[in-house]
Order: C-alpha cells, then structure tokens, then sequence
C-alpha cells in the first residue's frame, strides 16, 4: 500500500504549515487527507498519530502508533513511528517501555535515523535511572558529527560503561 506523490506532497505541505493553524484545526487537516486513503491504511494511522503527538495529545496517539506498525507501516515512517511512540510512552511514564523498544530499533539495521533512535533512548535510560549508559550513548553518537577529535570522543564514550 503506497501513497502518491502529490498525496506525500500535500502532506508535507500540511506539516510544514503546522504553526499556521490551531491543534483542532491542524488534527483535522491531517484526518481529511487520510481519509484520503483506504480503510486500515498504515501511513493513514501514522499521520493521525503523529498529528494528535505534536499537538499535545500524546496519549490519543499511542493506539494511532500501534495501529500504524501493526498494519504493515513500512521504510522511513516505520522507523520514525517506532521512536515518536517511544518518546510519547517515555513522556507518559512509561520509560521502561520506551527502552524496550528504542533498544530494539537501534538493534535493526542502519539509517539517517540512527542518532535519533540513539537520543531518544537516552533520554528514556535518564528515566529509568540509567544516567552513565545514556550518556555513553549520547557522547557516541556526537562523536561522529565532530569535526575533530572523533575517536577519542567515542573511546570515552566507551570507557564510561565501564567506570
């Protein structure tokens, strides 16, 4: 199930305007064009979850998230689905959960999506009383935007696992 490219054009239009409207308003600018999609399309509970998350209502959005991943959402939204609920449930107090499923997602393949997965973990291990590991996680990941001293960054960032 895909979308077209005028559909992904609009809808990126829609996001890009989301300042320009009210929670209310944007929530059911981004409804109407799912609609726009079939019934039970994942990239259509994506869009709503993602809608109800930025503007405030974390927790209608969880179910949106589950929905969406559980209907065969794929590629880069399936990726971004996974950490927008993680850092929605992390927000909602359930850290652990955000963990579970930060951790899983670093586990899978590599993409530009990477240091996110990498932050938002962090911030959930912060949660859950995990302080040196989240900051061995975050210093790593920063060390490969640096533009000097790359490698000595990432050996401390390792090291500090082990202190």
């Amino acid at each position: 199930m895909t979308t077209t490219p005028e559909w992904e054009r609009r809808s990126a239009d829609l996001w890009a305007a989301i300042d320009d409207y009210d929670a209310a308003d944007f929530r059911a600018k981004i409804g109407a064009l799912a609609d726009e999609l079939p019934e039970g399309h994942p990239v259509a509970y994506f869009e709503r979850a993602s809608a109800h998350d930025s503007t405030g209502e974390g927790a209608a959005a969880v179910p949106l998230y589950r929905k969406a991943l559980e209907s065969g959402l794929s590629g880069e939204r399936r990726r971004r689905a996974v950490i927008q609920l993680a850092s929605t449930l992390r927000a909602l107090g359930e850290a652990e959960t955000s963990v579970e499923l930060l951790t899983a997602e670093r586990e899978k393949g590599s993409d530009q999506l990477d240091d996110a997965v990498t932050a938002f973990l962090a911030l959930a291990l912060m949660d859950v009383g995990r302080e040196r590991e989240a900051a061995s996680l975050a210093l790593g990941a920063l060390s490969k935007h640096l533009p000097r001293y790359n490698r000595s960054l990432a050996n401390y960032a390792r090291e500090a696992l082990r202190r």
